[in-house]
């Protein structure tokens, strides 16, 4: 037995499904962690931002000193040494307080304070009319240049007042370590629980289907046996029908076809009975001709390789009694299998049959050639044709069965015909 291939496993319900469940389950891993990961940085800023209105309300603002707007070195070194320590807690990773010119009054970072860059609409918005923003950092902005060096960052944004009453903006940066942090913690226990859900569910319907697919195929061989059963029984009482008439009635009319031809050639017989049994001998010898042939379609006399020559032979006689010219060529039949000769025999059977009663050809070419593995059956008439792509009159589906007998056996049936042209049916199939 051949091993399936590629293209047969490739469509196999269980294979299409994993393939697909694990494509599936692949974008939902995927999405999830980016819906968690956004999560996660939301609820890291959330609690960022809560963070830095403790600090900016509590902490900063109550110790600003005088003088800080102008970033004076006393001013500078009293925040200093009153707050630092209780604003660099937890996650927090860099301190900034600027004025509305865009200066940076103060920072932890000393190099930093006296710097002026231009802030965004956002900052402005909370320096000028208070609350909170928050967002993550652009290092690769000018500002945040000594701030690459602690990898990726959160900054949050609040309004606090000098003692002189202008607004000041404090800005924190966090590390964002946080969010991840944040993720493990909440988002851990149900990135497991949602993708074991997922696995189980995927190996749960694995195994459904590999059970019904299994019960499918057992069912479809169950058929198969009874079809081969039905076609063995079917052939089997043609070939007792076949052998009967040929045994009995085609024996029975053969003698009397030589009797009727010893009547007609007796000296003492007057003419009129010569000729009249002179005809019915003939017309009994046409009969006995018409019954052979119908012998072979009932079953031809030996349907292996090496009798399906005399077997098309046979076929194509009643097309030479009706005065249409053929033609059989058959070549490389001994190479080709028992099974393959059958699928050759039915598709020509049908087709000449086609041939002889609907086409109204004067011409009809049978050619057989086995080379390589490769069978290939051409029937060619020169009759009326038609369109294969019209409706199908009603009994005449012989070509689309032979197509479908075709394709179970692996190979290709194609039909080539337009009106006044005739018609070419062409089977190709690889003798396995």
């Amino acid at each position: 037995m051949r091993p399936p291939s590629y293209l047969t496993v490739l469509r196999s319900p269980l294979v299409l499904f994993l393939v697909v469940g694990t494509l599936v389950l692949a974008g939902i891993v995927i999405a999830t962690e980016v819906l968690v990961r956004r999560a996660a940085q939301n609820e890291a800023v959330y609690d960022a931002r809560a963070t830095t209105l403790v600090l900016a309300r509590s902490v900063a603002e109550p110790a600003i000193p005088k003088g800080l707007v102008a970033a004076e070195a006393g001013a500078v070194d009293k925040l200093d040494r009153q707050v630092l320590d209780r604003l660099l807690v937890g996650e927090v990773r860099r301190i900034k307080i600027w004025n509305r010119e865009g200066v940076i009054v103060y920072s932890d970072a000393i190099r930093l304070i006296g710097s002026k860059y231009d802030l965004g609409d956002d900052e402005l918005d909370v320096l000028e009319n208070g609350g909170v923003d928050a967002g993550v950092s652009d290092l690769s902005e000018d500002e945040n240049r000594f701030e690459r060096d602690l990898g990726g960052v959160v900054e949050v944004y609040a309004q606090i007042r000098s003692p002189e009453g202008q607004p000041l903006l404090f800005e924190v940066y966090y590390d964002d370590a946080d969010i991840d942090e944040r993720e493990r913690e909440v988002f851990g226990p149900f990135r497991r629980i949602t993708l074991g859900a997922l696995l189980a569910l995927v190996l749960l319907a694995a195994t459904m289907i590999f059970v019904l697919t299994s019960q499918v195929r057992r069912a479809a061989r169950e058929r198969e046996r009874l079809l081969v059963r039905t076609a063995d029984a079917s052939a089997a009482e043609r070939r007792r029908i076949a052998r009967d008439l040929h045994d009995g009635v085609v024996q029975d009319l053969a003698g009397t076809a030589f009797a009727l031809h010893s009547v007609s050639s007796d000296a003492g017989a007057t003419p009129a009975v010569r000729t009249a049994v002179s005809d019915a001998g003939r017309s009994l010898r046409e009969s006995l001709r018409a019954l052979r042939s119908l012998l072979v379609e009932i079953h031809p006399p030996d349907l292996g390789a090496d009798g399906l020559a005399a077997a098309l032979e046979d076929l194509t006689a009643p097309a030479a009694g009706m005065g249409i010219a053929t033609t059989v060529s058959v070549e490389g039949v001994e190479q080709v299998s028992d099974q393959t000769t059958t699928l050759v025999w039915r598709v020509a059977q049908e087709t000449v049959r086609n041939a002889i009663r609907h086409s109204g050809a004067t011409s009809l070419d049978v050619r057989f050639a086995a080379a390589g593995g490769q069978v290939t059956l051409t029937v060619t008439d020169d009759g009326r044709g038609f369109d294969p792509g019209g409706p199908v009159a009603p009994g005449h589906l012989g070509l689309r069965g032979l197509a479908s007998l075709a394709a179970d056996a692996g190979g290709r049936l194609s039909v080539r015909s337009s009106l006044g042209a005739g018609t070419t049916v062409t089977l190709e199939v690889h003798d396995r």
